[in-house]
């Protein structure tokens, strides 16, 4: 049998009971990443590292020996996030021959749950982008139409787990880089509250702005990974010690009673035809079904997309700057001097978007720019969380697209930078407010294209998102 196609819940529930064992469930995704090799979804993997723990769980469970809560499930984890001896890339040359020599604190959090880790996934450099075009090890392939972009940032990640290579992918998200993939490969995908899961060992791109996350294949799946990842880290100074829940309890069966924010005139922003008729069938299903829909108005988030620019540039300008080629990475073979070090090893390191965001940044902090950009954006990025403040005042939860498009071809706006940078248009406002949002998929275009639609909710209610996305997925007859 093929096990390949189920769900984490699923497999899980197989190897509870004996039915298949870890290293058959692992062998076979092994089988699949390498018959898929042309997605190009993973950068490194650890096959013989993974077959061992399998066996190791499995020797545990026939023993009766207690087990962690994802024992002997196969998953991948992005580029960005360390895993000691392993290759972390960021997707960029820079880093092609680093190592990790620390795991970071979800890749332990997997490791103590006895997860089977096969590898790293594909992503753009550094996490910046949202087609997966930018990284240095190639363009990532889209599963439903291998001449489309699977999104990005965590492209690799949301492929891996639509294209059946695995059941749970860790990617982070940014501005959206767990939703976008998972609305363009048709899976579900998590950006939790920001500091609900912890951030050490994930490689920073705009620290006050990233967030790792799941991305699965069913709203169950994401619900097992966060009762596994979420929950306070001392390491990490902005983790939150919010109380640890079971969010597996998140299922109601029911949305009747529950107020749902939309804010139709964010329909305006760009949307393709085929995804607002397909988020407003969403929208028609939740009343149907006993939500009470509530139109609102969110003000600001029109200024979400520059905001978003300025402070992660800025961040990423500062955070980037560990990278010289003195301390690790590559160095340049062509440096006479301490000078040319530097400037040699980052100008053939870092690829294009990179270099953008770097300038772009050092502008907005620069003497002269800082109150001009930065600070402004600040105070902006203040509204825009009071903004939701007032939303979930009235409402349990507000409803958007994910993307104004379904996913686009290779090439298609790679050289149109504020072309790329307008899909984000409806994920950065989470980042922005610090509050959970996910994609949900509602079907697909006259393309066969997966759709996804996005739900936010108040901060640390992941489980209202989880409620509402479970309802759908099982009553909504769209998969």
């Amino acid at each position: 049998m093929d096990y390949t196609k189920l769900t984490l819940k699923q497999v899980l529930d197989l190897l509870n009971e004996g039915k298949v064992t870890s290293e058959e469930l692992t062998k076979q995704c092994i089988e699949s990443i390498n018959s898929q090799s042309d997605l190009n979804a993973l950068i490194s993997t650890t096959f013989d590292e993974a077959l061992k723990k399998a066996k190791e769980v499995d020797q545990k469970r026939a023993k009766g020996e207690k087990v962690g809560e994802l024992a002997g499930v196969p998953v991948i984890i992005k580029d960005n996030i360390n895993m000691v001896g392993s290759y972390t890339t960021c997707g960029s040359k820079f880093l092609s021959n680093y190592k990790s020599v620390y795991d970071a604190t979800v890749v332990e959090r997997l490791k103590n749950a006895d997860a089977v880790i096969l590898g790293k996934a594909n992503m753009d450099e550094f996490a910046m982008g949202s087609s997966n075009e930018t990284s240095y090890f190639g363009v990532v392939k889209n599963p439903h139409n291998k001449e489309c972009v699977p999104g990005g940032s965590s492209g690799g990640s949301g492929v891996v787990v639509a294209s059946n290579m695995c059941y749970l992918a860790l990617g982070s998200d940014t501005g959206g880089s767990i939703r976008l993939p998972a609305s363009f490969c048709g899976i579900y995908g998590l950006k939790p509250t920001y500091g609900l899961v912890p951030r050490f060992g994930l490689v920073a791109f705009a620290s006050s702005l990233d967030q790792v996350g799941p991305m699965a294949r069913s709203s169950y799946d994401i619900a097992l990974a966060l009762n596994v990842l979420a929950g306070y880290d001392k390491k990490e100074m902005t983790s939150s010690k919010h109380e640890k829940e079971d969010y597996t309890k998140s299922f109601l069966g029911s949305v009747k009673g529950l107020k749902i924010g939309v804010d139709y005139s964010l329909f305006e922003m760009g949307t393709d035809e085929e995804v607002k008729q397909s988020i407003l069938s969403v929208i028609k299903f939740y009343e149907q079904n006993g939500a009470i829909i509530v139109p609102v108005k969110v003000n600001n988030l029109d200024m979400a997309l520059p905001v978003y620019y300025i402070l992660a540039s800025a961040e990423a300008s500062s955070n980037l700057g560990r990278f010289d080629g003195i301390r690790y990475g590559v160095r340049s073979k062509n440096a006479d001097n301490i000078g040319d070090v530097y400037l040699k090893s980052r100008t053939e390191g870092f690829g294009n978007e990179v270099k953008r965001r770097i300038m772009l940044g050092n502008f907005v902090l620069s003497s002269g720019y800082f109150d001009a950009y930065y600070k402004k954006a600040q105070r902006v990025q203040t509204l825009i969380k009071e903004e939701f403040s007032k939303v979930f005042e009235s409402c349990d939860a507000l409803i958007m697209p994910t993307s104004p498009t379904t996913a686009f071809k290779i090439g298609e706006k790679f050289d149109d930078p504020l072309k790329m940078y307008l899909g984000d248009i409806y994920t950065i406002p989470a980042n922005i407010a610090g509050v959970p949002a996910m994609s949900v998929p509602c079907g697909k275009d006259s393309k066969g294209l997966p759709i996804g639609f996005q739900l936010f909710a108040n901060k640390f209610d992941e489980k209202t998102l989880l409620n509402l996305a479970n309802f759908y997925e099982i009553n909504g007859g769209v998969n």
